[in-house]
């Protein structure tokens, strides 16, 4: 009897939310006058961590229950290859977890991986991604993702699109991105994911963010591009640890995105302040560095660590009073964002290896199973 209320209870939960999740679908497909038996169109541009989890969290929401009505594909180049490691790995995540693995065979693609386990096949990244596995997160199995690995055709007629690239990439991808829009009578709305800034001189000392480069590249108006920041790591938000984000823009778009990103376990705030949100979540990547060289050079010493962190939240707590109008309200948020990079980022890994001579300058900013450390550029 037990059981069968659980079971009861269970069943009333799940369709209660995709009734709340079909009604926040409809409700952005109203404000984007849609018309009925035209779906929404979600890109993913860029398939890191965060790219390839915040797609496959949307993809769960609305793109698998209602397809009719919502559509999510993700943009990533070809033919970047799996190396064994990876593929050895993959392979024991696969056979650990009985619901990939179930899954995988009924798709006809588990022997794939059979046969790159044992070196007799190469794997590519967009293949893997297709069956639910980022090659720079292949600990954290994803649903499956529509891959399309042909630009233009995964961003000519989306009505939103997602910046998963890092903000090194950004400018020069939404550049040709900008030549396939030149007929769009409508802009699409476009959400960065990307943390990092430029440094120009040129013609007066200034700052670029992701959301000012495309803007500049696509002629999109700046009012149809947000940014979304933490605080949150990729696999813990796919995992559904409690996790909170803002959304933040201009007022047209921001609070009917943040309603139709929150899930339970994911929290999504608005907040009109683009700028110093963006230029923070640049910063906090370069603290991260930082932290991870003193946690390696001082054997982990908390003191030594807290004091780091003190210097760098005193920087950040200045530097938003300069460009913020209302800046207490964004303390913390922001220093939360920064926390958790310091606490576990791919940035903080980085400054930790530099540090112990695991890595070398030489070896440029992009790392085998880590993706690219986001930093500044001047």
């Amino acid at each position: 009897m037990v059981g069968s209320y659980a079971n009861g209870v269970g069943a009333v939960s799940n369709g209660a939310a995709a009734a709340a999740a079909e009604g926040k679908l409809d409700e952005l497909r109203r404000q984007l006058g849609k018309a009925e038996g035209d779906p929404v169109r979600i890109a993913g541009v860029g398939a890191g961590a965060w790219g390839s989890v915040f797609c496959a969290l949307l993809q769960d929401a609305y793109g698998r229950d209602h397809r009719d009505k919502a559509q999510v594909r993700v943009w990533r180049r070809p033919g970047r290859a799996v190396d064994r490691a990876a593929a050895e790995r993959l392979f024991e995540v696969i056979n650990a977890r009985e619901d990939v693995l179930r899954r995988l065979i009924r798709r006809c693609a588990y022997l794939k991986y059979v046969e790159a386990r044992l070196g007799d096949r190469t794997l590519f990244a967009d293949e893997i991604l297709r069956d639910g596995f980022c090659l720079n997160m292949v600990d954290t199995p994803l649903c499956p993702l529509k891959v399309v690995t042909n630009l233009q055709e995964a961003v000519w007629d989306a009505d939103i699109v997602v910046n998963g690239l890092p903000s090194t990439e950004t400018r020069e991808v939404f550049e040709e991105i900008g030549r396939y829009w030149k007929e769009r009578i409508n802009p699409p709305i476009i959400i960065s994911l990307a943390k990092g800034i430029e440094a120009s001189l040129d013609p007066v000392p200034r700052i670029i963010t992701p959301t000012q480069m495309i803007a500049n590249a696509t002629g999109v108006p700046l009012e149809n591009i947000l940014y979304l920041g933490g605080p949150n790591i990729a696999s813990e938000i796919y995992n559904k640890e409690y996790a909170n984000a803002r959304i933040c823009g201009a007022d047209k778009w921001r609070k009917p995105l943040s309603n139709f990103l929150r899930q339970p376990h994911f929290i999504v705030w608005d907040n009109s302040d683009l700028i110093t949100h963006e230029v923070m979540g640049g910063l906090k990547n370069v603290y991260a560095i930082g932290a991870g060289m003193v946690a390696a050079l001082t054997n982990e010493s908390a003191t030594s660590k807290s004091v780091y962190f003190s210097l760098c939240t005193s920087e950040m707590i200045y530097i938003t009073h300069l460009l913020a109008k209302e800046p207490e309200k964004l303390a913390g948020p922001l220093l939360a964002d920064t926390y958790v990079t310091l606490l576990k980022g791919r940035n903080a890994w980085y400054g930790h290896k530099l540090a112990k001579g695991e890595l070398t300058l030489e070896m440029g900013d992009s790392i085998k199973g880590k993706g690219t450390i986001q930093l500044i550029v001047v």
